[in-house]
């Protein structure tokens, strides 16, 4: 059983401790695949670093995080367009927009996040969408970038059944992960009626650690758990989930 996180911070300090354990443990439940979502270019070395570190399993995004996007965000966008032209990354991500921490800065968050996305059609990559509490704001930019070369995952998608089927027909993946298993999550009232090859497993880790976790330090082994979740959401195996959604990620990633 080969299972993909899509999403999983490994480069984070929350793992400095403990990482090549962690990765250890992940690898042991099968999960061998990591693909790492950028933040800003402060993290890009220790990106680099465990793409070195684990050569087989670690794929790579370049990208500006929302919350990141700051009064100095055209250098930082500047560093993602120069890492993009200087070597292969599987993904733009994650950009998007976030109006949870900070709303002020949603005009220069939308022209972030859609120069990223012309940068993603440039380089012929998928985007990884950060969306939170901005479903409309992220749709309208969709919407003006809309292309059959536009295509990638919502990460975290923790939206309606309506805008899961809106954001399906951008050529999106729901990215689900955590959130699936939590009481008050609401997606897992109607999963089951979006079809399996729109769905990507991820872990989000070191954030939104599923039940039994919840509230301690995430880590991608507990991808098991949310692979557990859809099993039962979707009345099928562990492998089968494992085996169409790591596909769904071989068809957004192209590896």
């Amino acid at each position: 059983m080969i299972i993909t996180d899509t999403h999983t911070h490994l480069y984070s300090e929350a793992f400095d401790e403990d990482r090549n354990a962690m990765i250890s443990r992940a690898l042991e439940e099968g999960v061998s695949r990591f693909f790492i979502p950028a933040i800003d270019s402060t993290y890009t070395n220790s990106m680099l670093k465990l793409e070195s570190d684990y050569p087989e399993h670690v794929f790579l995004m370049m990208g500006l995080h929302p919350t990141h996007v700051k009064a100095n965000f055209k250098d930082e966008l500047k560093h993602v367009e120069e890492m993009l032209a200087k070597r292969k990354f599987y993904a733009v991500g994650e950009i998007g927009i976030d109006l949870y921490w900070d709303k002020s800065t949603l005009d220069i968050q939308k022209k972030a996040f859609k120069l990223q996305i012309q940068l993603a059609k440039k380089h012929n990559l998928p985007i990884v969408i950060h969306c939170r509490e901005a479903f409309d704001e992220i749709f309208e930019v969709l919407e003006t970038e809309k292309s059959d070369d536009l295509y990638g995952i919502f990460h975290c998608f923790t939206g309606t059944l309506e805008q899961a089927h809106k954001a399906i027909s951008y050529n999106m993946k729901l990215g689900i992960g955590g959130v699936a298993t939590f009481k008050n999550g609401k997606i897992d009232q109607f999963l089951n009626q979006i079809d399996l090859k729109h769905i990507v497993l991820e872990t989000d880790s070191p954030y939104l650690s599923p039940v039994p976790y919840r509230g301690k330090r995430n880590e991608s082994a507990y991808i098991i758990n949310v692979l557990e979740k859809l099993s039962y959401i979707y009345d099928t195996s562990k492998e089968f989930i494992a085996e169409v959604t790591t596909q769904n990620s071989k068809d957004v990633f192209k590896i």
